[in-house]
């Protein structure tokens, strides 16, 4: 059985495809599978994962959306830790070496991720601040943004199944979704180098495809204040972004002219903050 486990989803992404395989077959540290999940594509993939033969497991399976492609490569793995890789982006060849240094086989719940270059346009972007990657414990950050990259991260299967895999629900913010309940409960180990480059601006982007993705970052929101074991000023860290979103969302509907849906993410907004009078904010209908 190998140490890991590597799970590349991917829908008709065939033209970015094999650089994302031939970077995982380039890894220094070798006691892996690949598994990668054809989600439905009417491109190329089948003929270019022919090409690697003995070298990965395809599957395939009708379009069911990257986190039921990710979830179906879970569930045909044999590894101890499992590393996903978003068929747009690439690994240097380190990347798997640096964090099993970093693994204790006697630690089952371990979860890692590394820093990243991110590219858009064939530029490399500067990060922000507010997007620095960091170690230990950082649920409140989590809430406000995205932290863990999916294609940076190790987990143990242990610690997945503990959590619960990738929220098939969701088209979006699934990930957002998982390191919520994951850093609501554990220290996440942080590799400080940059070992991932991830690859932005083409049209085909969750981000560049879904609106208001923020709707779907409440819905987790909503999720991870149900969790009767949340620390209670993590429970208000949670309400306090949740307000926070619900106004931007609504904000967002209102330009669009959806005055509907605004005013019920607005309600949304008051209803909390009536809840909680506690959390922060200024007039809970603005």
């Amino acid at each position: 059985m190998p140490l890991v486990s590597v799970i590349i989803p991917s829908f008709n992404r065939a033209y970015l495809l094999e650089r994302a395989i031939n970077s995982v077959l380039g890894q220094t540290f070798t006691d892996f599978e690949l598994i990668v999940v054809d989600d439905g594509s009417t491109d190329s993939t089948r003929e270019l994962l022919s090409q690697f033969r003995d070298r990965l497991l395809p599957l395939f399976q009708e379009h069911c959306g990257v986190s039921a492609a990710r979830n179906a490569g879970v569930k045909r793995s044999s590894g101890e830790l499992l590393a996903f890789l978003d068929s747009d982006d690439e690994w240097l060849p380190d990347k798997l070496l640096r964090q099993i240094r970093m693994y204790d086989a006697k630690d089952a719940l371990f979860v890692c991720h590394t820093d990243e270059i991110w590219i858009r346009d064939d530029k490399k972007v500067q990060q922000k601040k507010a997007h620095q990657k960091q170690g230990g414990r950082f649920f409140e950050r989590a809430l406000q943004r995205c932290l863990i990259s999916p294609s940076s991260v190790m987990i143990s299967r242990t610690l997945l199944d503990r959590v619960g895999w990738f929220d098939e629900s969701l088209p979006a913010a699934e990930d957002y979704d998982l390191w919520l309940r994951v850093t609501a409960h554990y220290e996440v180990a942080f590799v400080p180098e940059r070992l991932v480059i991830k690859h932005g601006g083409h049209s085909d982007q969750l981000s560049e495809t879904t609106p208001a993705i923020d709707r779907f970052r409440i819905q987790a929101i909503l999720k991870i204040l149900r969790d009767p074991e949340l620390r209670k000023d993590y429970h208000l860290a949670a309400v306090r972004e949740l307000i926070r979103k619900c106004r931007i969302v609504a904000s967002g509907c209102k330009k669009k002219g959806k005055n509907q849906e605004a005013e019920t993410y607005l309600e949304l907004a008051r209803t909390y903050c009536n809840l909680y009078p506690e959390a922060p904010g200024d007039q809970p209908g603005r």
